[in-house]
């Protein structure tokens, strides 16, 4: 019986592991059992004839020793003679003669039909062989050998004298000697089940184990530990396959760096630029505004001076635009580089979307609700939440609305799944199915049917990074009556996930 331990590691093996140990037992077992079998059935067969081939020679003796004492023709009493040299189980006839004990004691019933032919059909010959037959008998083996007596005459002429000898040898010890050699075979069998088992763990062990490496290996990379190799030693697949990893690690954690060197200079690259176009824009600024309140104050009547004051409309706006680009290409940096800060108080979602459409004159094309009603006491759209960069999540989202969208805009707020959810949407034709994808995409703009003014495409990555960084989430989808719908859900309890920055960018 196999040890607990080792039906404890059978059952706690699995995958390839268990597919080794179990193919390696049963490779050997099979093996096992087939030798064992083999060599059951050669010595059955080397038995059973050693047993036969004694039992014809003994009586071939007996009958060749007696026979020439018998007068011929016999009498019933050279008949019984004979049946006594031959010995117990014998049977003896001749003619209408005979004269039977033991196993003959019934007569020729006795005798298998097929036997006595094979002694009648050699008694036309010159020649006399054993015959013989196994037979059961109540249920016990026996062997019933039969032999013709021939008469030799002076001259050397071997006739048939028309005696027919039968013996009979009881083969219960021959066949309680194989039922021993079918025993010994499987407890043979059976003890190398246990041993097939023990070698079949340790070498599955000696086959996983640059495969657990391996695995481990994997791992490391996998959760960014571009460092991680394995020990490769011998020449065998598994030596070749360690090798091959190593190698695509090593090709894995040249890219990495190479790409991270790549980011981090366009990142750089970004503040610096940002950085540098500040001062410039700050007087470039305040030199536009200035000559936009003068050109707005004076009164000109001829042609240049109005050419005058539309070049510096065109002059303000395409600065301020321009303002606005660098403060988004900042505020991405900042996000890209995680040194995003966030000033965390208790504000009212509701409250911040009326004054963000308050501030900026969309109150005649949007409208704010509740879902469902409450009053202002119950604070239901409460969060936890920076309020500057929600006002900018909400500006973005509100004024795509307005500028990309029909009026009127419905601002719908509720609260699900532990946290308060904004409902941007709008009264326009939707979003075409293959720029839905792509509305998060930093500088990525829709067709020209849905543009009516120029953005950068920054708007709407930078609210969905904003949300992100509050824990929250921020969807997009067509309505099925028509229309955009932007989805800003932000979680009421503070996310778990550290805020403190990398480090800071201008």
């Amino acid at each position: 019986m196999m040890p607990s331990w080792m039906l404890r590691a059978v059952r706690a093996s699995s995958g390839l592991r268990g597919r080794l140990i179990g193919t390696f037992v049963v490779v050997m077992v099979l093996g096992a059992a087939a030798a064992a079998w083999a060599g059951v059935q050669q010595s059955t067969a080397s038995l059973i004839r050693s047993h036969t081939d004694s039992a014809a020679a003994e009586l071939i003796s007996r009958v060749t020793q007696a026979s020439p004492s018998v007068r011929y023709p016999p009498r019933q009493d050279s008949l019984d003679q004979l049946r006594n040299a031959v010995g117990v189980n014998s049977l003896v006839s001749f003619d209408d003669h005979i004269s039977r004990s033991g196993f003959f004691a019934s007569g020729w019933e006795s005798v298998p039909p097929d036997l006595r032919s094979a002694i009648t059909t050699q008694e036309r010959s010159d020649e006399a062989r054993v015959s013989m037959q196994r037979v059961e008998s109540d249920g016990a083996p026996w062997l019933v050998i039969g032999t013709p007596v021939m008469i030799t005459s002076p001259g050397g002429q071997r006739t048939a004298s028309g005696i027919e000898v039968y013996a009979a040898y009881d083969l219960t010890g021959v066949d309680e000697q194989v039922d021993a050699l079918v025993r010994n075979a499987a407890t043979t069998t059976a003890l190398v089940l246990p041993v097939a088992v023990l070698l079949a763990i340790l070498a599955s062990r000696s086959v996983l184990r640059p495969v657990a490496r391996l695995r481990a290996t994997a791992q490391s990379l996998a959760s960014g530990d571009l460092t991680a190799r394995s020990e490769s030693a011998g020449v065998d697949e598994l030596a070749q396959l360690t090798r091959t990893v190593n190698e695509m690690a090593e090709s894995l954690q040249s890219s990495m760096e190479s790409m991270a060197q790549m980011e981090e200079g366009s990142r750089r690259f970004a503040a610096d630029v940002s950085h540098e176009l500040r001062t410039p824009l700050s007087t470039l600024t305040a030199a536009v505004e200035v000559l936009h309140d003068v050109l707005a104050r004076a009164d000109y009547a001829d042609l240049s001076d109005e050419d005058a004051r539309e070049s510096a409309e065109l002059a303000f706006h395409e600065t301020q635009r321009l303002v606005t680009l660098v403060e988004d290409i900042m505020e991405v940096a900042r996000f890209d580089a995680g040194t995003t800060r966030l000033r965390r108080e208790t504000v009212d979602v509701a409250e911040v979307a009326q004054e963000c459409v308050s501030i900026r004159g969309w109150s005649d094309d949007v409208r704010i609700t509740r879902v469902p009603e409450s009053s202002a006491s119950e604070r239901t759209s409460t969060v936890c939440a920076d309020r500057a960069r929600l006002d900018v999540i909400l500006a973005n989202l509100i004024g795509n609305a307005v500028t990309h969208g029909d009026a009127p805009v419905h601002v719908e707020i509720s609260t699900r799944d532990g946290g308060v959810s904004v409902a941007v949407i709008d009264s326009g034709p939707g979003i075409p199915p293959n720029d839905l994808p792509f509305v998060f995409t930093r500088f990525y703009k829709t067709d020209a049917s849905r543009t009516r003014t120029h953005g950068s495409g920054l708007g709407l990555a930078i609210a969905r990074e904003n949300a992100i960084v509050h824990g929250g989430t921020l969807t997009a989808q067509n309505r099925d009556d028509g229309g955009a719908e932007f989805t800003l859900w932000l979680p009421v309890n503070v996310p778990d996930a550290s805020e403190t920055p990398k480090e800071d960018l201008p």
